[in-house]
C-alpha cells in the first residue's frame, strides 16, 4: 500500500512553521480564494439591498474584529466600543472637510490612527483594571466620548451632525453602493490579514498569555501593562477604521448613532461569532446585520394573522428587534457559548475526519 495515498484522519503538525500558517491546508486556501472571487462579482449578481447588507456586514466586521482582539484575545472587557467607532467616523469627516491634503482615501486610515491614539489614552488608566472595574471604566469612556461629541461642534458639528464626502480616489468617485462595496471589501481583507498575521507573532501570543493567565505571563517576562494598552490601541484602530467607512458610506454622521446600544451590539457580535476567533468576528457581524432582516420577514409573513392581531407585531417591530438581540445573546451563552466559529469548526472537522469523526 502506498502510504502517500492514505487518507489523513487527524490534524498533525510537526513543525512550528506549520503551526502558525494562516491556512490549515491547501483546501482552506483554495476555498478562501474562491470565496473572495465570488465576493468580487456580487455587485453584478445581486440587487442594491443585498449589497447594502454586505457593506454593513463589512464595516461592522472590521470594528468587531478589533473588539474581539481586545476582549477575546486579551481578556479585557469593553462596553464602550461604539464611542471609538463614532470617533473614527467623525475624525475622517473632520480631516477631509478641513484639510485639503486629506482626501477621503487618506482620511479613512488617518482617522483610524487618530482613534488608536485616543484608545491608548483611555487604555493607560484602564490597563491596571480588570473584571467589573474595567467594564465600568470603559462604560465611562463611552459616556465621556459621547459628551465630547455633543460639545465639540468644531469636530462633530454638534447636534447638527456633519456631512461626509463620497469616497474619491484621484478622479474616480465611488458614490454608489456597488462601487463602494469594493472599498469596504478591500479594507475587510486588509484588516483580517493584519490581525491573522498579528496573532502569529510574539505580540499576538503575548495577548493570549495575558488573557489565559496574567500571573504566569508576568512571570515569563511579559509586560502586562504594555500589552493591555497596546490591545486597547489596536482595538480602537479597527473601530475607527470601521467607523470611517461607515461615515463616508452614509454621507452624514450624527452623534445619536454611537450610543451604548451599539456597544452592546458589538459585544453581541463577538459573543455570537466566538470570543478569540478571527472568523467569528465576521460571522457575528453577519448574524447581527441579518437578524433584523429576519425579524422583518417574520413580521411580514405573519401580517394579518391571528398572532399579528393578538400581539400587534407590526406596531411592536422596533421593540422586537431590540429584544431579539438580548434574547439571542442569552441563548448563545446557554447553548453555544463558544460561538458560531467553534460550531463551524466542529462541522468541518466532522466532514474532514469522516468516517472516523468520532
Amino acid at each position: 500500500m502506498n502510504i502517500n495515498k492514505v487518507r489523513p484522519c487527524g490534524d498533525f503538525r510537526v513543525t512550528y512553521q506549520k503551526d502558525v500558517t494562516m491556512f490549515s491546508d491547501k483546501k482552506s486556501f483554495y476555498l478562501t480564494m474562491l470565496g473572495l472571487a465570488f465576493l468580487t462579482i456580487c455587485p453584478f449578481l445581486f440587487d442594491s439591498h443585498i449589497i447594502f447588507l454586505l457593506i454593513n456586514i463589512g464595516f461592522y466586521a472590521i470594528a468587531a474584529l478589533g473588539l474581539n482582539l481586545l476582549v477575546g484575545s486579551t481578556g479585557q472587557i469593553s462596553v464602550g466600543h461604539a464611542a471609538f467607532f463614532g470617533f473614527g467616523a467623525f475624525a475622517s469627516v473632520w480631516l477631509n472637510n478641513n484639510f485639503s491634503f486629506f482626501p477621503v482615501w487618506l482620511a479613512i486610515p488617518s482617522a483610524a490612527c487618530l482613534t488608536a491614539f485616543v484608545g491608548i489614552l483611555f487604555g493607560i488608566p484602564a490597563a491596571r483594571l480588570k473584571g467589573l472595574y474595567l467594564a465600568i471604566a470603559t462604560l465611562a469612556a463611552q459616556f465621556i466620548i459621547q459628551d465630547f461629541f455633543s460639545r465639540a461642534g468644531w469636530f462633530t458639528g454638534g447636534v447638527d451632525g456633519a456631512l461626509a464626502q463620497p469616497f474619491k480616489i484621484f478622479d474616480l468617485v465611488l458614490d454608489t453602493d456597488k462601487k463602494y462595496f469594493y472599498v469596504v471589501l478591500f479594507w475587510v481583507i486588509v484588516s483580517f490579514v493584519i490581525v491573522s498575521n498579528l496573532m502569529r507573532t510574539r505580540d499576538g501570543r503575548a495577548f493570549l498569555a495575558v488573557r489565559d493567565h496574567y500571573l504566569s505571563a508576568e512571570m515569563m517576562g511579559i509586560n502586562l501593562t504594555k500589552y493591555r494598552i497596546l490591545s486597547f490601541g489596536i482595538s480602537s484602530f479597527f473601530a475607527g477604521l470601521g467607523g470611517a467607512l461607515y461615515g463616508h458610506y452614509l454621507g452624514f454622521v450624527s452623534i445619536e448613532e454611537f450610543n451604548i446600544q451599539l456597544s452592546i451590539a458589538f459585544l453581541a457580535m463577538i459573543i455570537i461569532g466566538g470570543l478569540g476567533s478571527i472568523r467569528g468576528a465576521m460571522m457575528g457581524a453577519a448574524f447581527m446585520v441579518l437578524l433584523p432582516e429576519f425579524m422583518d420577514w417574520i413580521t411580514r409573513t405573519l401580517a394579518g394573522s391571528y398572532i399579528d392581531n393578538l400581539l400587534s407585531l407590526s406596531d411592536a417591530l422596533p421593540f422586537i428587534k431590540e429584544a431579539s438581540i438580548g434574547l439571542v445573546i442569552i441563548l448563545f451563552l446557554i447553548f453555544e457559548p463558544n460561538g458560531l466559529a467553534y460550531r463551524w469548526g466542529q462541522i468541518r472537522a466532522w466532514f474532514k475526519l469522516y468516517p472516523f469523526s468520532y
